[in-house]
């Protein structure tokens, strides 16, 4: 699911901030961004997120800001200084030249002297940045938990749909049996079989056809498969990966059933609740 959420916390060195931005995945994946410095903090913000994200791409940034009045330090290379010096006496000497030099004249040669940033321990920033990860992923959950309500509230007018065409397929289904001997009687008159629908060999095949075509099981198990969605919809655990396998058994009973009955308006039943699992299954994939 998506989402983004930022964080942050400090004390009155340092401020750590941190933003999560979440897209969709049927797997997690997370990518995280920590100062070079502090780079051996990464193994314990991955566990943070993945303790509260289960699926999805989380792309996790983290900066420090040094609050102190010094965030910077100015570092003179003495060694460097020394050799300057040593060679400017060495030139005096073979040229004849003045060879004084002022501690002016040595800042202004490069390398001499360079900035560097203060540097930052990462145990002194550890409970900082957990904080700010912390509270950048509460509200990227709150995000994605608001989103999960309307793709609830979608997939339950879907199952609702298919839940109905199941129900008319149920109605229907008590038809296909006396389609079929209407059928059946028709065709023994084509060709001239003058055979009574009683007759021991016609009711054989009638019984052989409602044994075949019989889809008393796959409903039963459609409506125990729409009863653990609405199950795992009022669960607060990740239901992601629950709810595409039933999306999968949904599909199977589905085809069973359109193969199993030679009836239009049955097979039209299917072909609707097949469009509308479909739809259910790419919805499915977004969520935890």
């Amino acid at each position: 699911m998506t989402g983004f959420g930022a964080g942050e916390a400090e004390n009155p060195q340092w401020r750590a901030t941190a933003e999560l931005s979440g897209v969709n995945r049927k797997q997690l994946d997370i990518s995280i961004g920590l100062p070079q410095s502090v780079s051996s903090l990464e193994p314990a913000v991955r566990s943070i997120i993945s303790d509260g994200i289960s699926r999805g791409r989380i792309n996790a940034r983290i900066n420090l800001t040094n609050q102190a009045e010094q965030s910077t330090v100015l570092v003179v290379d003495q060694d460097l200084a020394a050799q300057y010096v040593a060679a400017a006496k060495t030139l005096a000497e073979t040229t004849g030249i003045d060879g004084a030099v002022s501690a002016a004249d040595l800042l202004r040669n490069p390398g001499i002297c360079k900035i560097e940033e203060t540097g930052v321990a990462p145990e002194d920033v550890e409970d900082l940045i957990k904080i700010a990860v912390s509270v950048a992923l509460e509200k990227l959950n709150g995000m994605q938990t608001e989103e999960g309500t309307h793709l609830r509230d979608d997939l339950e007018d879907r199952i609702k749909v298919i839940e109905s065409e199941i129900a008319s397929v149920s109605s229907y289904a008590r038809e296909v049996v006396d389609k079929y001997r209407e059928s059946l009687q028709s065709r023994l008159a084509e060709c001239g079989l003058d055979l009574d629908l009683n007759d021991e060999r016609v009711l054989r095949e009638i019984a052989l056809y409602a044994e075949k075509s019989d889809i008393t099981e796959e409903i039963t198990r459609i409506g125990s498969h729409i009863a653990q969605f609405r199950k795992y919809f009022a669960s607060d655990e990740p239901v992601g990966r629950p709810l595409d396998f039933l999306c999968q058994e949904l599909n199977r009973e589905l085809n069973t059933i359109g193969s199993k009955s030679n009836h239009a308006q049955i097979a039209q039943a299917i072909v609707n609740s097949k469009t509308e699992l479909e739809k259910i299954r790419e919805q499915v994939q977004n969520i935890q």
